[in-house]
């Protein structure tokens, strides 16, 4: 992956993009669209093309001149106030705002009281009640879960004790949660795009939050430069665009913050549009930011940067492409299943309506849609410690599902830890071993370290598609991918195929290790291949222990068969749509295998 200068886009039109399932009509797309899934455009992340005066102007601001003097610098200082109203796209979810209302906070299952939150952060929260709080993201449930007048005096209650403790920006930024670059950028958009529920009160409390919403501006113009990651810088240019679009003589603000933002952009994105962190909530959390800021620029009846609306054409497709025939997305980099509504939200206020991506190389994923079957393929490095929080050692691991259900899985959900999933089980579920793929001597391909970064291991990954026809004479698509996070340690390179038929009805694998010396060395190593199971599918071993029969809740009945000897049958978890741990099964295939390498071959077929 490597920092992308131009890249491309997809077309967009006004209507939202119908469901990717196989028995939906394929949504309408130019001629131009590729066997590659792409129908794309050159985009530049250069700042937008502004005359020669606003060059100097934007100059003038970066430098610290305020933006009153650029404007005005005569003239009387305008009162602080909004200059237009928000029509807010996005929609939140209408359960946490109902919890709300009733006086807690629900994040990913768990429920906390408002009364016991610590607004100030010297009481350490849980990572995604942070976010949630800080970011001030509750705003959009608030909104979709009642009138106005009913819930704005709930937004106005929790403002005020959030107010109260911290009642000004700091110095600098990482002082506690509430300051970071990310959740303030985030926390002073969604402020300016849903005011009609901070800002309908009495007029001494408006007074003082229109204030706090310049001050926040002005920090941020300080600061947005310190973020700690790249989404996060994204969101700090967001805050400072809306603001220089919403609040009076914001024209210098939004001539400086417009540059940034596409610098930013660019350091986010691959050329294929996937976020470099690799993570589907990062792309989701990407296309947000950038639609409520394209809200901003609807409301004050300006046109945003062309460039800006390439890039949330750029978005989308990749986000697609881990989609399942239900709509919902696969459980990648600290993901879960992310539920069909809340993606198809998501891309109506878009207004991208393309069709996934297939082969999404610089993302990382590999996708196969056959008939009523999705085969999803991992096929690069974890994300770069600087990209990724939650960044998963899955190379090689897939998902597989057929006719709207999950059957093949990963655990997921390290991203929502602290919610119903134990904060402690965050490691864990970055693990290898939580992937539907091969690990040896129960080490993970890539170190995941103890404070969450990603540390040495596949560096490399070297992948091949193409269409074949099998020996029953069906066409089908075969994957064939290697990675070398074992090299190192054991001098094994780590190969997969994945044959999945046309017809979707059968997919063939085969894991092969290859010594990746000059020389294999001596002895064997513990070898086990894991195929996590939806917590639907119901699953019985065949008497000869070399396969299991997998009934689906369709009744659709399917064989899962080893080549390389007995299966088992072990306990495993998933995470599902609402971030709460479901137990389930795993198939394991495992043994002791020569420093000299082995073949394991397996086959998941329908029988009916």
């Amino acid at each position: 992956m490597h920092r992308p200068g131009k890249s491309r886009a997809a077309k967009r039109a006004p209507a939202p993009p119908p469901p990717d399932t196989p028995d939906a009509p394929a949504p309408i797309v130019g001629v131009e669209q590729s066997e590659t899934g792409r129908a794309l455009a050159l985009v530049d992340f250069s700042p937008p093309s502004v005359s020669a005066g606003e060059r100097l102007i934007r100059f003038a601001y970066k430098l610290g001149v305020p933006g009153t003097m650029l404007t005005t610098p005569m003239g009387k200082k305008a009162r602080t106030r909004l200059l237009a109203t928000v029509r807010a796209a996005v929609p939140g979810n209408r359960g946490s705002g109902t919890a709300l209302r009733a006086g807690h906070f629900l994040v990913h299952g768990a429920k906390t009281p408002i009364a016991q939150v610590d607004f100030g952060g010297a009481a350490r929260m849980t990572p995604p009640l942070e976010r949630t709080v800080h970011s001030f993201a509750w705003l959009a449930d608030l909104e979709a879960s009642g009138p106005r007048e009913q819930v704005a005096p709930v937004a106005e209650r929790i403002l005020a004790a959030w107010l109260h403790a911290n009642p000004s920006p700091p110095a600098k930024p990482g002082k506690g949660p509430a300051w970071s670059v990310g959740n303030t950028g985030t926390r002073l958009l969604n402020w300016l795009v849903y005011a009609p529920l901070i800002l309908s009160g009495e007029k001494t409390f408006r007074g003082r939050m229109l204030r706090h919403i310049a001050d926040t501006a002005r920090w941020l113009d300080r600061q947005v430069h310190h973020a700690d990651e790249a989404l996060g810088a994204v969101a700090g240019w967001c805050g400072l665009v809306a603001a220089g679009l919403l609040l009076p003589e914001g024209r210098p603000r939004r001539l400086y913050a417009e540059a940034g933002l596409m610098k930013a952009l660019g350091e986010l994105m691959g050329d294929d549009g996937g976020v470099l962190s690799r993570s589907p909530l990062a792309q989701m959390e990407a296309i947000a930011l950038l639609v409520r800021l394209r809200n901003c620029y609807q409301a004050t009846r300006r046109e945003a940067p062309e460039a800006m609306e390439h890039v949330i054409e750029m978005l989308v497709p990749p986000l697609l492409a881990l989609c399942h025939g239900d709509g919902s997305l696969g459980s990648w980099q600290g993901g879960w299943a992310i539920p069909a509504s809340a993606v198809e939200a998501l891309v109506a206020a878009s207004g991208v309506r393309t069709r996934p991506l297939r082969d999404v190389r610089q993302w990382g994923y590999q996708r196969v849609s056959a008939h009523k079957s999705i085969l999803q393929f991992d096929t690069a490095p974890p994300p770069m410690p600087r990209d990724g929080r939650f960044g998963c050692a899955s190379t090689l691991a897939f998902e597989f599902s057929h006719n709207f259900q999950r059957v093949i899985v990963n655990c997921g959900g390290a991203a929502c830890a602290g919610g119903l999933v134990p904060a402690r089980l965050d490691q864990g579920l970055r693990a290898t071993a939580a992937h539907s793929t091969l690990t040896l001597d129960d080490a993970n391909s890539t170190a995941i370290l103890i404070n969450g970064a990603i540390g040495q291991g596949v560096n490399a990954v070297d992948v091949e598609r193409k269409t074949m026809e099998t020996e029953s004479g069906a066409s089908a698509t075969r994957l064939e991918a290697s990675h070398n996070g074992y090299a190192q340690r054991y001098t094994l390179t780590h190969r997969r195929i994945l044959i999945l038929r046309d017809d979707g009805s059968e997919l063939r694998g085969e894991d092969m290790l290859v010594p990746s010396g000059r020389k294999a060395k001596r002895g064997k190593v513990g070898y086990a291949i894991r195929f996590h199971l939806a917590p639907e599918v119901t699953i019985a071993p065949t008497e000869d222990g070399q396969g299991a029969a997998i009934v689906l809740p369709d009744g659709s009945y399917w064989q899962f068969r080893s080549g390389a000897g007995p299966i088992e049958i072990e306990d495993s978890l998933w995470v599902d749509g609402n971030g709460r741990p479901q137990a389930t099964h795993q198939i394991v295939i495992q043994g002791l295998v020569s420093r000299g390498g082995g073949t394991f071959s397996w086959l998941l077929k329908k029988m009916n």
